[in-house]
């Protein structure tokens, strides 16, 4: 297990404008801010840029750019692109392929895909896109997820990564009981969980309690999107809000989350994302508090004061 100093840590690429045609240049100058503010490791979120749609040369300029800003990147998470999308699944399984041979060539141990589809008109339309419900998965296309997922799960394998399946609602990954059943039904070694409970707590509707389902997914885990949100019921009408917060700040309690997480085994890396406002320097409070927390759950607090 790694120790809290030691523990990947990874800035998401998410508060950064879509980049994938830009120059060299623009990708140090992003690469550097993350370095900045004290991140080591990063991971290469395709709304940043498709690392598996670059050509090589642009490839060998992504590599270059992150040797020169010292950054390591952990993994790549593939958003929006489910295997089982009525309209392009195909095609995102062909893409699904295609950025895990760029992972492996970059350096990376994971890659995270999920079951989500493109935000929908109404979704891009408002504040927070979370408020408006998006597609639902068909529970028919479970075979067709195991299938296509272990598929992935295989190619991974054969490159040296593993491959995490990130929770998010209305999918088939769309709460503990579900995503659990599917990686067990999946039944590859390089197949875990990406437990970005996050997208289901921010959901204004009823949702599973965080605890419960740290519980239920921790033991499944090989990655980890983090983040928080203040949540508030009104008693009375049932109306909920839930908005961004710092991971120390929001409603929901990671210190008994992280402590669960590592009594269940979870030794993965981390990710850290943050929507609006100035998201990384809440990802970087966030990293911060993050190691803080590990150094409580692997016991080296204790271990300090009892020396």
């Amino acid at each position: 297990m790694p120790s809290s100093e030691t523990w990947p840590i990874a800035a998401a690429m998410l508060p950064f404008p879509a980049s994938h045609d830009a120059p060299a240049e623009t990708w140090l100058a992003h690469l550097a801010e993350v370095a900045y503010e004290g991140f080591a490791e990063v991971d290469l979120t395709d709304s940043w840029l498709r690392v598996g749609d670059l050509e090589p040369a642009r490839r060998a300029e992504l590599a270059d750019a992150l040797r020169r800003t010292g950054l390591t990147p952990v993994a790549v998470s593939a958003i929006r692109r489910s295997v089982i999308d009525p309209d392009d699944g195909d095609a995102n399984l062909a893409y699904s392929h295609r950025t895990i041979d760029a992972a492996a060539e970059l350096g990376c141990t994971v890659v995270s895909v999920g079951l989500h589809r493109p935000l929908t008109e109404a979704q891009r339309g408002t504040l927070w896109f979370w408020t408006v419900d998006g597609p639902k998965d068909d529970p028919a296309d479970w075979d067709l997820a195991v299938r296509r997922l272990r598929e992935l799960g295989e190619h991974a394998a054969q490159v040296g990564l593993a491959l995490s399946l990130e929770m998010y609602e209305d999918t088939l990954l769309g709460s503990a009981a579900s995503a659990v059943r599917l990686v067990e039904d999946i039944a590859h070694p390089a197949v875990g969980l990406n437990p970005d409970l996050g997208n289901l707590y921010r959901l204004h509707r009823d949702v599973e309690p965080f605890q419960a389902a740290v519980a239920a997914c921790a033991p499944h885990a090989n990655y980890w999107h983090v983040k928080s949100y203040s949540r508030d019921v009104d008693p009375g009408t049932g109306a909920v809000t839930a908005v961004p917060a710092p991971m120390y700040a929001g409603s929901m309690d990671w210190r008994t989350a992280i402590r669960t997480a590592v009594a269940a085994g979870f030794d993965g890396p981390f990710c850290v994302e943050h929507y609006g406002g100035d998201g990384l320097s809440v990802m970087a409070e966030n990293h911060r508090y993050l190691r803080r927390l590990l150094a409580v759950a692997t016991g080296e607090v204790l271990a300090a004061v009892t020396r």
